[in-house]
């Protein structure tokens, strides 16, 4: 009897041992939890918008926006895999380096489902226009913000480990070269794996678009990297301006009560 009460209380105190790391862990990163949950539930979302949309309609309209938002988990993975391992120093010279290099293979099929966008100037049919376009925005603003997420993951190591000038020239060198990637997917039809299944083909065929670029690749560059490094800089200075308030309220507490209408009458 004593043994199995012991027992019961050993498995008990395990539970809460258990559940007090669980809330601690969770307390300590609920913003970053919470980023993951919402990202998740608005791939859900979006699932759930094509698949009644293929319901209502009987056609495979959009299915492709799936697939793409697919693609777009992909670096934000690599992005998260590579962040959680570089704090070990071994790490920074065998383990990411490989994981980088598949990163920045992956990386513009996140931002690319802007592209998708003109896809709504095409007839597709079968459901109403407004509905279409609550997809596609949908969509690819959660690729978007996938892409947004695992570069900031991928300039923070840079940041650790370089200095913060090589961060931020990794930050507009990645967002002009995705700009380029976007291109050669949405007109040139070549994707990320093309890259891992014929690298020698594919190397060419970029290439030659390199050597004797049209003004609607310099046009589409220049503008796609503008508006990504926009949204980037727009969301990384929201991010930090609540990170400043946050610490000025816990440095200097006073501040804030010395803010609020007094009642006491002079």
């Amino acid at each position: 009897m004593l043994i199995s009460t012991a027992g019961d209380d050993g498995l008990s105190n395990l539970k809460v041992y258990m559940f007090n790391k669980f809330r601690n862990y969770f307390i300590r990163n609920r913003y970053s939890v919470s980023v993951f949950m919402l990202l998740n539930i608005a791939c859900a979302v979006c699932i759930g918008l094509v698949a009644a949309r293929v319901a209502y309609s009987d056609r495979a309209d959009h299915l492709g926006l799936i697939w793409n938002l697919f693609l777009a988990w992909i670096p934000f993975i690599l992005a998260y895999l590579a962040h959680a391992v570089s704090w070990r120093r071994v790490s920074l010279y065998f383990i990411i380096p490989a994981i980088a290099l598949l990163w920045l293979i992956f990386f513009p099929n996140a931002p690319y489902m802007l592209t998708d966008l003109q896809d709504l100037a095409r007839e597709a049919g079968g459901a109403p226009l407004w509905y279409d376009v609550i997809i596609v925005v949908w969509c690819s603003w959660t690729g978007t913000l996938l892409g947004i997420i695992s570069l900031y993951l991928m300039q923070d190591i840079i940041i650790r480990t370089v200095s913060r000038a090589a961060g931020w020239i990794f930050v507009f060198a990645i967002s002009g070269l995705s700009s380029f990637g976007m291109y050669i997917g949405r007109f040139v039809r070549l994707n990320s794996w093309d890259i891992l299944q014929d690298p020698a083909e594919t190397a060419m065929e970029i290439l030659g678009i390199v050597v004797d670029p049209s003004m609607r690749l310099a046009a589409f560059i220049l503008l796609y990297t503008i508006f990504f490094l926009f949204v980037f800089l727009l969301l990384y200075s929201f991010g930090h301006m609540l990170r400043e308030q946050t610490f000025r309220a816990q440095a200097s507490p006073e501040q804030l009560t010395g803010t609020q209408p007094s009642n006491v009458k002079k």
